[in-house]
Order: structure tokens, then sequence, then C-alpha cells
């Protein structure tokens, strides 16, 4: 017989050693071919790593802010934004994802505020809430259609483009403008604005809010003015900000004698005076630009001499020259002509008054040069001429696309089907595009929220401007995070939105826990989520900073007649820049709305105060007070920080990812 040419050519031990290797490499590709699709359905990772995402509730362990510190900043979200602990991907978990709305689904009916009313001016605030309903809903169809776009091509040209470099006006002109200077494009640095004027002659004064006069005392002498820098009209019904409040008393201040008071006032909260009172500044007190906040002037009660008699002689005899100081005048006086500049610097306003620096004011939080668009002088003054220059041409407000940042890392992530833990709903106004693109850039890439276990939206009504509007409708359409409650906006009807992110918390996001908060709020999202863990069981819950046993003032200029508001004392309340309820709370609200037995008070904090209060009278509710959620601004180890501007809030979030500490930003 023949042998193969293999078999000839090998000897049989070579040829054993062949076929065993042949068949070696047949079992090796038979394993191969079952075990890759075992591979690829389960993947590489340790064992179990990644069955464990898919066991995860809900509720999950939160990080420390020093665990969140040492990871790395919010990279772009990917589809699966769960990871394992080393930050490598892992397989996506199957969970089914649902549309967001857009619009709230806060039942407005055309007899939902015809209900009866004890209350006078209660019954005037649902009437004014239908009235602003019915404007919203009929401008919202307009929005959908399109039909704002064609108006405002035809008014286009209406539009000044380029904000003017400097103003002029003449006493007369600015009378007539009700003395106040638009300042279109609002200030930017060097900017400065020069007042013209004589201060009137003191006249008696007998208003109780200046002068406390006791029977038989004569009426107090009062000539005083004040000079102010102001805020656009963000919401109708609100006071614009007052971004520097400068105001010389000549005569009629409680202390007797002339002095200089400067301020600020955001959203009706007033900050602490700056008061010069004819001493210079303290050596150890910080400058502002190198300026002193306060420079001296001469003084009733100084008696001109920096020394004692005895110290000239000796200081004479051993040879030392003196330093010779000039004593200057209080710059303002009765009757007399003045020139006062205010600029705008690096680290503050700077007052000048003819020629000589008086004031020096720094910058305070939540306030920007670019928002003072006006500039307001009322008082016993009469004004000459106003002079603005320096000027920027362009105003940031006008252009919102110099802060929204269209990029797809910032978009609200898909909601999942199912409950949250906890929904943040955010009050915003429909020009606040800086505010809001801040928020998404700083506290919303939190893990808790870009994973969807915590949901932040904006809740937003309706612009007077159409221009505005329609931004807003573009704003709406790519982040997907802004909700519109069809109304038109104003500063009284604020609580309705509060009651629609109530309805947005029980329904369209069912979530444990419900917190409102304002978009000049940072917040630290674990740390108020475990504020809110520590109330044990399923019991309601109240947390914030509480206002307890406060009551309405009754006169000024936010006086509450006994018609808004009759009890001496107003409820229990959380401030309202940032407070947390419970979901139970949050449907007794809903319902008790719909059924048109709600009752609305113009401050909405005070009004949902009322409405726990309420609802504490059927079931119980554990109210949990603490000074970190802060009303005035912020603190270490915060757990809410309040007026924080743009820039602050994207330095709070740096310190909290690099450094992994909640630290306030204390700068512009």
């Amino acid at each position: 017989m023949k042998r193969g040419k293999v078999d000839s050519m090998l000897p049989p031990s070579r040829l054993g050693m062949v076929q065993i290797l042949i068949g070696a490499v047949f079992v090796y590709l038979l394993f191969i071919t079952f075990e890759i699709p075992h591979v690829l359905k389960h993947g590489f990772g340790s064992s179990g790593s990644d069955d464990s995402l898919d066991a995860l509730p809900i509720t999950f362990m939160l990080e420390s802010e020093e665990e969140m510190g040492e990871r790395y900043a919010p990279s772009r979200p990917t589809e699966n934004p769960f990871r394992d602990s080393e930050g490598s991907p892992s397989r996506t978990p199957q969970r089914r994802t649902r549309e967001a709305k857009k619009v709230s689904g806060l039942v407005f009916k055309d007899t939902l505020f015809d209900a009866n009313v004890s209350i006078d001016q209660v019954s005037e605030l649902h009437k004014a809430a239908r009235n602003a309903w019915t404007a919203g809903k009929k401008l919202w169809a307009e929005l959908e259609s399109g039909k704002p776009e064609f108006g405002l091509k035809n008014k286009s040209e209406n539009r000044s483009e380029p904000c003017p470099h400097s103003l002029i006006l003449s006493g007369s002109e600015f009378e007539a403008r009700k003395r106040v200077m638009v300042l279109p494009c609002g200030m930017t640095l060097w900017s400065h604005i020069t007042v013209v004027g004589t201060p009137k002659w003191a006249h008696s004064e007998y208003d109780p809010k200046i002068s406390m006069l006791k029977e038989g005392d004569e009426a107090v002498m009062v000539s005083q003015f004040m000079m102010e820098l102001q805020g656009l009209k963000n919401v109708e019904g609100e006071d614009p900000p007052r971004i520097l409040h400068f105001n010389p008393r000549l005569k009629g201040d409680w202390s007797g004698k002339p002095v200089i008071e400067q301020n600020t006032c955001y959203r009706m909260q007033w900050g602490s005076a700056l008061r010069c009172e004819g001493w210079k500044s303290r050596a150890d007190e910080d400058t502002v630009d190198g300026q002193v906040k306060c420079e001296k002037w001469i003084r009733d009660d100084d008696d001109h001499s920096e020394e004692s008699k005895a110290t000239w002689w000796l200081n004479r005899l051993i040879g030392r020259t003196k330093k010779v100081t000039i004593d200057w005048p209080y710059p303002f006086a009765e009757g007399k002509l003045f020139v006062l500049t205010v600029s705008a610097g690096l680290e503050g306003y700077h007052i000048n008054v003819d020629g000589r620096h008086l004031t020096s004011f720094p910058y305070r939080t939540g306030f920007a040069l670019e928002d003072a668009t006006g500039l307001y002088v009322n008082g016993d003054i009469d004004v000459h001429y106003v002079l603005a220059a320096s000027l920027p041409t362009s105003h940031p407000s006008f252009a919102p696309s110099m802060h929204l940042e269209m990029v797809t890392r910032w978009k609200a992530p898909s909601l999942r089907y199912g409950h949250v833990e906890l929904f943040i709903g955010i009050l915003s106004a429909g020009n606040h595009f800086a505010e809001r693109m801040a928020v998404r850039k700083s506290w919303m890439q939190h893990k808790l929220i870009k994973s969807s276990r915590v949901v932040a939206r904006f809740f937003v009504a309706l612009h007077g401007r159409n221009e505005v509007n329609m931004e807003l409708m573009k704003e709406v359409g790519y982040f997907g995070d802004i909700v519109i409650v069809p109304y038109m906006d104003n500063y009284d009807l604020v609580v309705l939105k509060t009651v629609a992110i109530c309805e947005y918390g029980i329904r369209t996001v069912p979530a444990k826990y419900i917190m409102k908060c304002d978009d000049d709020t940072f917040v630290r999202v674990d740390a108020v989520l475990k504020e809110a863990r520590k109330v044990h069981g399923h019991r309601s819950l109240y947390i914030g900073n509480m206002n307890y046993h406060h009551k309405p003032l009754r006169h000024g200029k936010w006086a509450v007649t006994y018609e808004e508001w009759p009890e001496e004392d107003y409820p229990s309340y959380a401030n309202g820049p940032g407070y947390v309820l419970s979901s139970d709370i949050a449907k007794f609200i809903v319902s008790d709305f719909e059924k048109h037995k709600l009752r609305l008070f113009k401050m909405e904090d005070v009004s949902m105060g009322m409405w726990v209060e309420q609802f504490n009278n059927s079931k119980p509710v554990e109210y949990v007070h603490s000074l970190k959620f802060c009303q005035f601004g912020c603190i270490d180890d915060y757990y809410t920080a309040h007026y924080q501007s743009p820039r602050q809030m994207i330095c709070m979030w740096d310190k909290l990812q690099h450094q992994g500490k909640p630290q306030c930003c204390n700068m512009r």
C-alpha cells in the first residue's frame, strides 16, 4: 500500500503530535464559538459588579463633598449616566424614559378664581391672577403659532441697535423724564456719571418716618436728597433693585450731624448701610481700589487740633516740622452748586464732589454693572445737568446669546419612569438668561441630577416683551429644563409658580420631597437631601430657615393692609430662597387650588407657611429649622446660599469640585 505524502514525510512520533495539536485547536475554536456571546452579554467586569447596578434602588448612599472633590469635573453626559467606582462606563440599565412637559399642567379655569373669598384684597389678588392667566393664554397661543416673530420683524427698525456711548440731559429734560436717566446698556468698567445740582434749603418735616415728634416739639428741619443707580424692572410690580443708593443728609439725620449714607436694595431686601459721618475710615479697614470708604470733613464737635499744646511746643523746640493738613467742609451746602461724579472701578463705585474724592462703595453680592440701567435723583435738590460717559454700546439682556451656551453638555437629562427622591423647582423670570445658564453650569451638574435621581426645573412665566419670550422659547426647546407657567409675570403672582412647582412634583415627576428655590440660590443637592432624610418614617416635613411669630409691616412702602392680612402674626414659614416639603403637603396644596379653596397671598413664602399650617391641622408636620438655608447671602458649610451672582455660582461649584468644601465666593 502507498502511504500519503504527509505520512511519508513525517515520522510516526511527529505525526501523532500534529494530530493532537489539530485536535486541541478544534476544541479551542468550539469553546470560543460558544463563549464569545456570553462574554458580550455579561461584560468583562469583575463578578457581580455590573449586576449590582440593576439592583440599585432609587434611594442610594450619597457621596460626601470631599469624595466629590477627588473626582473629575462632570464631563459631557453620555447615553449611560451610570458608572462604576472607577469611572469607567458600565452596561446601560434598561430603563424607560419619558418626555418632560414644557408647560405647567396646573389647571387654570375661567371659573377658578370666582369662588367667594371673605377677604376683599385676597379676592382682588384672585382677579389679578385670572387676568394674568387670560392674557398669558392668548400670548402663549401666539408664541406656539409663531405670530410674534412677524411682529418683531416689523418692529426691528424701531429697536436701537447700538447703545449710545454717552448721554447728556439738561435739568428741564431730566425733570420731564421724572428725574430718571435711562442707561440702555447699563454701565461697564470706568463708566462715569456726573450730576450738577444745588441742594434746596431745609424745610419743616412732619413725616413720622423721618422725625418722631413729641407734643410741643418743633418740627425737624430737613434737607436731604438721594441718587440711585437702579436696575431694570424684571417683573411687573417688582421694584427695581438699588444697585447704589447714595443719600447725603445735610439736615434731619437722627444724629443731628450732616452724614452720607450708602446702601443697596435687592428684591426688596436692604443691605447693611455704610455711613460716612465726617471721620476718615480706619487705617486697618479694607479699601476700594486703594481708596478709603469715607473721607474726613470738618465736624462741629472737632476742635481742629491734632495734638496738645505741650506736644506742639516740644516739636517746635526740637525743630520737628509739622505736616500741614487741609480740613474740608461737608461737601454739600444749602443753596450751593456742586458737581458730583460717580465712576465704576474694579472693586466698587467711587464718588467725587467738586474734584475731591468723598467716598467709595464696594460692589455687593447679586449686583452687576450692566444691570445699572437707570439713574434716579430725588429729594431736596435742583438738578441742572446730568452727563453719562464711557458707557457700553451693547447690553447682555438684549442679547441672550451672549449668555446662553447651546452645548449638549448643559442639556437636561432624560426623565425616567417612576418616582424620584427630590424634585427642585427654581423660580425664574423670563429675561434671567444669565442666571439660568449659571445654574446649569454649576449645581445642576451634580451627579444626582445628571443621573435623573434628582430632577431640577426652572419655572418661568411669560414676559411683557415679545423679544424676550421668543428667546425664551428657543431656550425652552434646546435645554429641556424650563417649565412655562402660562400667565403674564407679575411680582404679586409669584405664588402661582409655587403652586405649579407642587403640581409638577406630584404628577409629572412624582417625588418624595419637593424643594423650591430661586435662580440666584446655590443648592448643595446632596446636603439638602441628607437633611430631608433625617426625618424618619413617612412623616410630613417642612424644612428651611424658619420665621416664627413674624408680624406684618403695617406702615411704609411694603406695608400689608388689614384687608390683605387681618391677623396680627404670620404663620411659621420658611424663607423663600430655599425650603423643602414632603409630597403629601404638595398634594394638599394642588387639590385645594383646583377645588377653589386655596387662599392666595402676595408673599409666596408666607403663603406656603399658611398652607402648611392648614395641613398641620389634619396631619402633624415636622418643622425643621436650619440657618444653613441662608437667606441673606452665604455662610460656610451652607445648604443653600442666596443672592449669588452668576460668577459666584460658577466659583462655588469649582470650590466644591476641586476643594471638596462648601465655601463662599465673596467676589463679583
